[in-house]
């Protein structure tokens, strides 16, 4: 074995990189398998060099512990360990996470954080989500037309997803 470029098969070198990528399709292909029909998808899936497989899952209707033991329970009944040393995290999209294109109509009426391609930041209510663009209602303190003083304007933008780089909900308490 080659300690850089990885195992020899047949007279040619395959490369870690190729046997990841073809681990990754594997994994995908079984998750695609067991949660065909429901309203389960896939959130995040990565596959490390040391063979660490990362699954965060997410469900229009609420994810639950007995989906994600079945997704983990599909996956490994279906890899060998001896053919392929890996650990395996098959967990729910967490608070925190940026979200996926799915998961926006999810999350209308919250308060989210979108950063924009063009680095500025909006922290609004998402009030609609379509399938190219969200919309978010903010309230501003906005000096008067004629006169002192300060007067609270609604705000109302909307905002394709091919300028977003990243939308989080924001938790409030």
């Amino acid at each position: 074995m080659h300690p850089i470029y990885g195992e020899k098969i047949g007279g040619d070198v395959k490369s870690p990189l190729f046997i990841l990528r073809i681990l990754k399709e594997k994994v995908e292909e079984l998750i695609a398998d067991v949660i065909a029909g429901t309203d389960i998808f896939v959130v995040k899936l990565t596959v490390t060099s040391s063979y660490a497989i990362n699954v965060l899952l997410d469900s229009e209707t609420g994810l639950t512990l007995a989906d994600c033991r079945t997704v983990s329970r599909a996956i490994e009944l279906n890899l060998d360990r001896e053919e392929e040393d890996y650990s395996l995290t098959v967990a729910s999209s967490g608070i925190g996470e940026p979200l996926v294109l799915r998961q926006h109509s999810k999350n209308v009426g919250r308060k989210v954080s979108v950063t924009l391609n063009t680095d500025e930041v909006i922290e609004a209510k998402m009030t609609e989500a379509t399938d190219q663009a969200i919309v978010l209602e903010w309230k501003s303190r906005e000096s008067k037309p004629t006169g002192k003083g300060k007067v609270t304007v609604v705000n109302k933008r909307t905002i394709e997803y091919r300028d977003i780089k990243q939308t989080i909900v924001l938790i409030t308490f």
